[in-house]
């Protein structure tokens, strides 16, 4: 089988809603990323969350195993630092092998639940933009 994805990968939208209604785990509020590992080796995945107002915090580190997927709530990233609740973010996942990335999140802060699911960006190569103070 053909492998395909990328090794880098960026999600600009997080934002873990605060409340939930219904029953838990399953109807949890949360934004999760699902990893697609078609390689016939482990994939090493590293997360690095940003923030609007403080400094970056990661890497959060995982294994996808070999020709497996994996699903993640950015909930249960805990380490080196708990995700907080209602806050925005972004993401860069970055691999050592390609994989696929998607991006779900569930809010069920009403009764009336949404759900929404995009693919993460997949980059090439990282573009790096003239310094236009130079002359």
């Amino acid at each position: 089988m053909k492998t395909i994805g990328q090794t880098l990968w960026a999600i600009p939208g997080g934002h873990i809603p605060l409340r939930g209604t219904g029953h838990e785990p399953e109807l949890t509020s949360h934004d999760l990323v699902c990893l697609l590992n078609m390689n016939d080796r482990d994939a090493h995945i590293k997360i690095t969350i940003f923030y609007q107002d403080r400094d970056p915090v990661g890497p959060y580190t995982l294994k996808v195993p070999a020709r497996r997927v994996r699903h993640v709530r950015f909930n249960d990233l805990i380490d080196p630092e708990a995700m907080p609740l209602d806050t925005d973010y972004g993401g860069v996942i970055e691999s050592d092998v390609p994989v696929v990335v998607q991006f779900t999140r569930l809010d069920s802060g009403q009764a009336e639940n949404a759900s929404m699911s995009a693919m993460a960006f997949p980059v090439d190569e990282p573009q790096v933009l003239p310094d236009k103070a130079k002359k």
